[in-house]
């Protein structure tokens, strides 16, 4: 299948696309040679389902080179964060969308035994083979809406360096018996890698500030999150809505047994019977 020019419902996006960004952002609407970058590039995920320049260049007959679709993608000041919220705000505006609920998730993307050069990417458990592989861990944030489900935020999670080498050097400590005082102590966190509750709070707080039209119905986590202080920040920033997570195993649930309860009644001057 050939790619010579962008399809027309690209074409069409990326002009309302430009058009939203001058109003929004004024200075930040692609340039010509960026639209035309983009146009190309969303038709040649449209058509391969990948992201390889290679396969574009080859869809393309040679036109677009790998060279030149790799420069414009590193190098052009193109407003990434923005395309992103732009984005966002015409799907829900095409839609009409003015509330929904907002879900966190994760997923591990496994890339390869032995590279460095990618952005977050670290030592992971490889589910597949029960070994251990390269990759990287992206944390989501979904807008569930009774039409379509779409997300409104990502961000790469990496365990800070530092903490993962103090951790296991402090259990092969611990195993040898040494006792705590006379092992190194825990090091502060890197703000440049923070937990993956702190980056889901960011994401709920960019989300807030970008869409503060969307009416927020819940926020829905699994285990990882259910914790007090993600739990209290989460519904205060959603405005009150309530936060529901996962329960963990290791957590204990309090229920009451209303048919154990005796109830009971009194009357008022007027008659009017109540609890």
């Amino acid at each position: 299948m050939l790619m010579n020019a962008p399809a027309t419902f690209i074409q069409s996006y990326i002009d309302d696309l430009n058009d939203a960004l001058n109003q929004l952002k004024p200075g930040a609407a692609l340039t010509r040679i960026q639209a035309a970058w983009l146009g190309t590039c969303l038709t040649g995920i449209l058509l391969m389902n990948s992201v390889c320049w290679a396969k574009f260049e080859r869809a393309s007959l040679g036109d677009c080179k790998v060279a030149a679709l790799s420069w414009v993608f590193r190098k052009a000041s193109i407003p990434w964060d923005w395309l992103l919220r732009v984005s966002v705000v015409l799907i829900l505006k095409r839609y009409g969308i003015t509330e929904g609920v907002l879900a966190f998730d994760e997923s591990d993307r496994a890339r390869s035994k032995s590279t460095k050069r990618i952005y977050k990417v670290y030592k992971q458990k490889h589910k597949g083979s029960g070994g251990y592989v390269n990759g990287q861990t992206i944390v989501l944030l979904l807008l569930v809406t009774s039409s379509i489900t779409v997300p409104v935020g990502f961000f790469f999670y990496m365990p800070d360096p530092a903490l993962k080498q103090w951790d296991k050097e402090d259990k092969r400590l611990k195993n040898s018996g040494i006792a705590k005082k006379d092992r190194p102590i825990k090091p502060e966190r890197d703000s440049a890698y923070p937990t993956k509750t702190e980056i889901a709070l960011g994401l709920l707080k960019e989300f807030k500030v970008a869409h503060s039209l969307i009416k927020i119905k819940g926020v829905l986590a699994d285990a990882l999150y259910g914790e007090k202080a993600f739990m209290d920040e989460a519904a205060k920033e959603s405005g009150g809505s309530q936060v529901i997570s996962q329960l963990r195993k290791n957590q204990n649930i309090e229920y009451i047994d209303f048919q154990k309860i005796n109830f009971r009644t009194n009357k008022n001057d007027r008659g009017e019977t109540g609890l």
